[in-house]
């Protein structure tokens, strides 16, 4: 697979702060129409910790790269292992003093021989967009405390870009770590003509939605009249911002090309935020959310403070059961008190008459108890078809002894005929 691009687009901005901590390889002004590497980083740590980290990383990267690609053309799994370790150790030795308190984001994304891999760490960003048919195929999915908190169904979409807690990342590359974080690869081939490849920093999504972006991008005008539109709507930005914005004007396909990996589909499936149609709607995740079908999935979300109801019901229903258990209970207790009263007026009683009689009081309470479900415990009965975990079942109900009662009485009887025929 051979690509042909458009002149790459870089972003570097400095935002409202006072240092440039993001770094971008290649260099503002030293992508070429052969570039096929791009990496985007977003350092933290203050003034002279977060530039150093991320440039460190970009340098640790991109050079041992680019002699991959020019050796084979290709970067396997295990060559972009190769590449993220050599990036920690150049972290290590950027940081002489051993403070370990300056850390990056990195984003990374290779055109090659096997069609294009991509992979982040923290909460920098990759699109693949197709704005012919108005697609996000590709999102990377952020590793942040909100992202987190979005997909366990405690806030909204929305909520993620005003949540005070929006720019805790639960990853990022970091030196002297015992153990060094892993970063998230994907891999697409389905690439056409016209895509777009967008990495950016956190910076620029600040005040930009997924459909500004396309919009932008669909635009009748060149590359760099949309990277100076990209710049224009996040000029107020608070935060450095950079992006690289690759625009591919060829694909040529090869012999063998449909056998290679691509699990573009399964990232997207699993990226909850590319599927959610309502953006300020709290969900319930561990309800089935379908790409394409909005309307079943609008029946399905769980507001947040409705979400103690769901064990309202159960915990009614075993108070309803406990209470019909107490019940048979004390209705088998006062059979057989019953019963004994009658043993003992009556010289012989009939083994057929005390029968029918327990047998009549048994009907009516199973007639109770094995009545019409309740319309408010059908939702529960349902649910527990489906649950993963198991269902609360009640105690086993007593055991009822009328063959013990009807015994005892006819023994009775029994000792009193003997005697009196003595």
């Amino acid at each position: 697979m051979k690509f042909q691009l458009y002149q790459p687009q870089a972003i570097h901005e400095l935002g409202k702060r006072t240092n440039q901590e993001d770094a971008i390889y290649p260099l503002k002004g030293a992508a070429t129409l052969g570039s096929r590497l791009f990496i985007v980083c977003d350092g933290m740590g203050g003034h002279e910790k977060g530039e150093v980290a991320s440039a460190a990383v970009c340098q640790g990267m991109s050079k041992p790269a680019e002699e991959m690609l020019a050796s084979s053309g290709i970067i396997s799994d295990d060559d972009f292992q190769r590449l993220l370790n050599g990036a920690f150790s150049a972290l290590d030795e950027a940081d002489v003093n051993h403070e370990g308190t300056m850390g990056t984001t990195m984003t990374f994304m290779c055109l090659h021989n096997n069609g294009c891999l991509v992979a982040h760490i923290g909460d920098s960003r990759i699109y693949h967009l197709r704005p012919a048919t108005g697609q996000v195929l590709y999102r990377s999915r952020d590793h942040s405390l909100v992202q987190q908190l979005y997909e366990l169904g405690e806030i909204s979409y929305n909520e993620m870009a005003t949540s005070p807690r929006k720019n805790i990342i639960l990853k990022a590359m970091q030196p002297h770590q015992e153990e060094a974080v892993n970063a998230t690869l994907a891999h697409i081939t389905d690439i056409k003509e016209g895509d777009y490849f967008y990495l950016c920093s956190d910076g620029m999504l600040e005040q930009m939605e997924d459909d500004e972006l396309m919009d932008i991008l669909r635009a009748n005008c060149s590359d760099t009249e949309k990277a100076q539109e990209l710049i224009r709507r996040t000029a107020e930005n608070a935060d450095n911002h950079s992006a690289y914005l690759v625009h591919i004007k060829g694909v040529e396909r090869e012999e063998g090309d449909q056998l290679l990996m691509s699990d573009e589909e399964e990232a997207r499936a699993k990226n909850k935020a590319l599927n959610d149609h309502q953006k300020d709607t709290v969900w319930d995740f561990t309800l089935p959310l379908a790409e394409e079908a909005p309307a079943t999935i609008a029946s399905q979300p769980l507001p947040k403070k409705n979400k103690l109801k769901k064990f309202i019901l159960p915990a009614v229903l075993l108070v309803l059961i406990a209470g019909i258990i107490v019940a048979l209970l004390l209705l088998c207790g006062g059979k057989k008190s019953t019963d004994n009263d009658t043993d003992l007026e009556d010289d012989q009683p009939t083994t057929g008459t005390l029968l029918e009689e327990m047998s009549d009081r048994e009907d009516e309470a199973d007639e109770d108890e094995d009545g019409p479900t309740p319309a408010s415990a059908k939702p529960y009965l349902e649910k527990k078809a489906t649950d993963k975990a198991l269902p609360v079942e009640p105690d086993p109900m007593p055991q009822s002894t009328p063959a013990v009662v009807v015994g005892s009485s006819m023994d009775k009887a029994d000792e009193h005929s003997s005697s009196k025929g003595e």
